[in-house]
């Protein structure tokens, strides 16, 4: 367990230090409160001091606030290279995230945050964080993304292939991105799939389990769903609870593929071949390709006669140049696979559109395929 000290007056006083990025213990950490200004606060947390709160909620969120316009008053580098743009924008956002991860709130051991005007966050915090272990010191601005989880957990995401709503959980990845979704819903199922009295299908990386809800509600008779984080595999199982697919959804892990065969695997791996640098971040990343090239070597092992694998994917990294098609041909052949068909779609989120962002050129050409793979 790390411990975090800082002094009150004269009185030493120690707590569990919690990140769920992994960020070290502060190595100097001094207490604030409402008469700090943002000046201040910001050229401490950029020297590594790291800032206790202890006075008004509402004001440490617009100190926060304070701090973050800071930073981005400091324009980021940028090339004519994508591949280089992306990794500006990667360490501009690290830098901000360090920054802005030094101003810390103490949880007590019920994880009460005693603050004038705080919430009530103790069921946002034991739906992420577990029974709680004593006081906690964490980053206001990861208590932030704690409670914004649990109200996507409370209201959900709707989903109009599946015509409900997914709930997901904190530090799984959202179905909020449609487009994969649909190309799972309305591609033409496999021959070896449209016996639904003995059709079993794999969703590998299932995340909130919205695919595998899909498939299931295709007519799947048995949709068995993994994931490597036990957080996903916890909410897929809620999803599926929610939706009434208990009996034709099966959630194993944590692992990729699955004991058995199938007609149909399902894979959706992280889009970006780079490294994550928090949990949250790891369905975003994939560093290696890991988890793809996972998909491809396994998957003529665990297809039945006639089955079929559906890769999505996102062309988005060899936009930024972090792979080329090249590649990813080389690895389905190299993996003794066929492409059968590849069925494209465009992207229709808000940040496909967002001229402003750094990486807006990638973004807007990037297309999302799903690519029908036999042995």
């Amino acid at each position: 367990m790390s411990t975090i000290h800082w002094t009150t007056g004269t009185a030493q006083q120690s707590a569990r230090w919690h990140s769920e990025n992994a960020a070290p213990v502060p190595r100097r950490t001094v207490v604030a409160d409402d008469r700090m200004k943002a000046n201040t606060a910001y050229r401490q947390a950029c020297e590594g001091t790291a800032l206790l709160w202890q006075g008004d909620f509402h004001n440490a969120r617009q100190l926060l606030q304070a701090m973050g316009r800071r930073i981005d008053r400091k324009t980021p580098s940028s090339s004519t290279y994508l591949s280089e743009s992306f990794h500006l924008h990667r360490r501009s956002s690290s830098h901000r995230a360090r920054v802005l991860g030094k101003l810390l709130v103490l949880l007590d051991d019920d994880y009460t945050l005693a603050l004038r005007r705080a919430p009530d966050v103790r069921q946002a915090c034991l739906e992420t964080y577990g029974p709680p272990k004593g006081p906690t010191v964490v980053a206001l601005r990861e208590l932030l993304g704690v409670i914004g989880a649990h109200q996507w957990r409370l209201k959900g995401v709707d989903v109009p292939a599946l015509g409900t709503r997914i709930h997901p959980h904190y530090g799984v990845f959202a179905p909020v991105r449609g487009e994969y979704v649909d190309l799972v819903a309305h591609t033409p199922l496999p021959p070896a799939a449209l016996n639904y009295h003995t059709s079993t299908a794999f969703d590998l990386g299932t995340g909130t389990g919205v695919l595998a809800a899909v498939l299931a509600r295709r007519g799947i008779n048995r949709v068995v769903a993994t994931d490597i984080s036990p957080r996903a595999l916890a909410c897929a199982r809620e999803n599926a609870h929610r939706l009434a697919l208990t009996d034709r959804i099966e959630v194993s892990g944590p692992g990729l593929f699955p004991e058995g065969h199938a007609d149909l695997i399902v894979c959706n791996p992280p889009w970006l071949p780079t490294r994550p640098t928090s949990l949250i971040e790891q369905g975003v990343y994939d560093p290696d390709s890991t988890m793809l090239h996972g998909f491809l070597t396994g998957l003529s092992a665990h297809l039945r006669p006639g089955g079929e694998g559906w890769l999505i994917l996102s062309d988005l990294a060899e936009h930024l140049g972090l792979r080329t098609r090249q590649q990813l041909l080389d690895a389905i052949q190299t993996a003794h696979l066929r492409v059968v068909d590849k069925i494209d779609t465009k992207p229709r989120h808000p940040r496909s559109k967002d001229t402003t962002d750094p990486l807006h050129t990638a973004r807007s050409a990037e297309t999302t395929s799903l690519w029908r793979l036999t042995a």
